[in-house]
């Protein structure tokens, strides 16, 4: 059992680092495209085309794309000037770490709550169930252990699958750098609420990743974006924020798990938590009763 483990674990990690490098080597390609036609390198200039590729692999999270489209807002250049947008993008860029881009956000202010559209995720192609393009990406023993493991707490597979893969790419072995680990990326107080003694072992990581994204449903009552924003950046946060955070990344991660859903809510089990206190602060934000 442990060497089939094993050997699945090394499939996925060599996997999620094949998806790794291709994102990184398309940000790449994506941003010196970009950079020629914003430039006019060899290429006739063309900002709006510049704009396009610069936001899709600022979509894909490259950090100077995102600065250099802040760039080109705040200044108009080959685009309206926008000082919303370039809050949008330096904000983005700043919470990579671009020291440069947090300069930025002191001269264009606060970023706005809505996403630009060329940073949501392309629609999916049509004949291709939702359902079938997640399991067809992730290797099938985590499939298996996710179809197994999600009814027990009234989630839906398609939705901790969706998670699985934006947290980590289905790379068993990852650590990010606020030590949230394995598969579903679970920091170790989240280990410990759910009783998960190794998180870097598949089944007890995807056991406990599921169980909180049960509990996620409960608490905010089967609404996928708050779950979403919650299972990124902490229930706590979706609370004190009345909804989804302003925090680009989340905002992102939350587009991309709606994305892959294909729904807004899913069935819940009210057992496993009281709602949120703030459910009906957030609704009526939203114009929801």
């Amino acid at each position: 059992m442990l060497a089939t483990w094993f050997a699945v674990a090394s499939a996925s990690l060599a996997h999620a680092e094949s998806l790794a490098g291709n994102d990184a080597a398309r940000r790449t390609e994506l941003r010196a495209e970009a950079i020629a036609y914003e430039h006019g390198e060899g290429v006739p200039r063309d900002g709006i085309k510049a704009a396009a590729l610069y936001c899709e692999a600022a979509r894909l999270g490259d950090a100077e794309a995102q600065y250099n489209l802040g760039w080109m807002y705040a200044n108009g250049r080959g685009v309206e000037r926008s000082d919303k947008l370039a809050a949008y993008f330096f904000h983005a860029a700043a919470e990579q770490g671009l020291d440069h881009a947090v300069d930025m956000l002191a001269r264009v202010g606060d970023p706005p709550d809505l996403m630009p559209d060329c940073m949501r995720e392309p629609r999916r192609p049509a004949g291709v169930p939702l359902s079938t393009r997640l399991a067809i990406r992730a290797p099938k023993p985590y499939v298996d252990l996710v179809r197994k493991i999600a009814p027990e707490y009234s989630v839906q597979p398609q939705l901790a699958l969706s998670i699985m893969e934006a947290e980590s790419r289905f790379n068993p072995q990852a650590l990010s750098p606020k030590n949230a680990q394995g598969l579903m990326q679970l920091i170790p107080e989240t280990s410990a609420r759910f009783k998960v003694k190794n998180a870097y072992d598949p089944a007890q990581n995807i056991r406990g990743g599921i169980a909180y994204l049960g509990w996620l449903l409960a608490y905010f009552r089967g609404d996928v974006a708050l779950v979403a924003a919650a299972y990124n950046a902490g229930e706590k946060t979706v609370d004190r924020y009345r909804g989804v955070p302003p925090y680009a990344e989340t905002r992102a991660y939350v587009q991309r798990v709606l994305g892959n859903v294909g729904a807004t809510e899913f069935p819940y089990d009210p057992k496993i938590a009281d709602a949120s206190p703030n459910l009906t602060l957030i609704r009526e934000a939203r114009g929801i009763r």
